[in-house]
C-alpha cells in the first residue's frame, strides 16, 4: 500500500504475518520493486532480531538471493531496563543498574546478528522520560564493543530527528564492504536439525525437545520429501525462550516444540514452541469505525 507521512513522503507499507508467528517481513517481489526506486531501501524484520531477523536471512534471503549491506538494530532505554530486571511499571524511570543489566540481552543480539556475518548498527529511539545519563550509557557502551549507536529523534522531531541516523546508515554502507550472508544451517539439515541449530545459536536454549505431535508431523514432512525447506519457529517475542516472562540473557533453557505446520505454499515449515495464537485476536469493534474525515481532517487514527 501506497501511503503518506505527516510529513508527506511516500511510504509503501506492507500489512504482513508478525514475526512471533510467521517470517515477519515483506515479500521479495515488494524488496525488489524498492529497490528499483531508491538507492538506499529499509525494510523491517519485525519484533525481536532472534525472530524477524532471523528469519529474514534463514528464509527470505536464503530463497531471493537479496544481500543486505547492514542491519539496523533497534534499542530503548526501557527494553534495556525490562531486560535488565526492572518492573514494567517502573522502566519510565531513571535506572542506570537496570539498563547496565539489560546489556547482556542487548550483546546477545548483536552477536546473533553478526553471526550472519552483517555489519551492525544501533539505533536508540529515544523516549521523553529518558535522561542523558542513560543515554551516554548506551552510547559508551555500544562504542567499546566497537558498535556505531545513534539516537533516533524521529518521534519528536519527525523527519528532521531521524537524519542523524540516516547519514549513519548510509556512512557505515559506503565505508564498510558488504559481507557474504551466512546462515545459521543448511538446506540439507534435517528439520529437527534446522529447529535445534536455530535454538542452540540464536536463543541460546539447551536441550530441544519434540513433542510426539511434532515427531509424527516432521515423519510425515519427510515421506513428502520436503526436508529441504526452511524453518519458520513461531515463539514469544519477549524472550529468547518459549516463556514470555524469562525476560534478559537466558541460557542453557530447555525449549519445546509441541506442534509443526507445514506451509506447502510458503515454502516453509511452522515449528511451535510454547503457547502461541498464530491468528492475532482482531477486537469486535475495529478502529475503522472511530474515524471520521471532520472538516478536511481525519480523526481517529491512533
Amino acid at each position: 500500500n501506497l501511503v503518506q507521512t505527516t510529513e508527506h513522503n511516500p511510504v509503501l507499507v506492507h500489512g504482513g504475518p508478525f514475526a512471533n508467528i510467521a517470517h515477519g517481513c515483506n515479500s521479495a517481489i515488494a524488496t525488489r520493486m524498492a529497490l528499483t526506486f531508491g538507492d538506499y531501501v529499509v525494510t523491517e524484520a519485525g519484533f525481536g532480531a532472534d525472530l524477524g531477523a532471523e528469519k529474514f536471512f534463514n528464509i527470505k534471503c536464503r530463497q531471493s538471493g537479496l544481500r543486505p549491506d547492514l542491519t539496523v538494530l533497534v534499542a530503548t532505554t526501557l527494553s534495556l531496563k525490562m531486560h535488565g530486571g526492572v518492573p514494567e511499571a517502573d522502566i519510565t524511570k531513571p535506572n542506570r543498574e537496570g539498563i547496565v543489566q539489560g546489556f547482556a540481552n542487548l550483546d546477545k543480539h548483536i552477536e546473533n546478528l553478526q553471526s550472519f556475518g552483517q555489519t551492525v548498527l544501533v539505533a536508540l529511539n529515544r523516549f521523553t522520560s529518558d535522561t542523558d545519563e542513560e543515554i551516554e550509557l548506551i552510547m559508551r557502551h555500544c562504542e567499546q564493543k566497537g558498535i556505531r549507536c545513534v539516537v533516533n529523534n524521529a518521534y519528536t522531531d519527525g523527519g528532521i530527528g531521524a537524519a542523524d541516523l540516516a547519514h549513519a546508515v548510509v556512512e557505515e554502507i559506503e565505508n564498510n564492504p558488504s559481507r557474504p550472508l551466512r546462515f545459521t544451517y543448511d538446506d540439507n539439515d534435517s528439520p529437527a536439525a534446522k529447529i535445534e541449530k536455530i535454538a542452540h545459536t540464536i536463543y541460546g536454549a539447551g536441550e530441544v525437545v519434540f513433542s510426539q505431535k511434532a515427531e509424527k508431523k516432521l515423519k510425515q514432512i519427510k515421506s513428502w520429501n520436503l526436508n529441504h525447506l526452511p524453518v519458520c519457529i513461531a515463539k514469544t517475542q519477549y524472550s529468547f525462550s518459549a516463556d514470555p516472562k524469562r525476560y534478559g540473557l537466558v541460557k542453557d533453557f530447555q525449549f519445546a516444540i509441541n506442534d509443526i505446520e507445514l506451509n506447502a505454499g510458503a515454502g516453509f515449515i511452522v515449528a511451535i514452541a510454547g503457547e502461541m495464537l498464530r491468528m492475532p485476536g482482531l477486537p469486535k469493534h475495529p478502529q475503522a469505525h472511530q474515524i471520521k474525515v471532520v472538516n478536511g481532517k481525519i480523526e481517529g487514527l491512533y
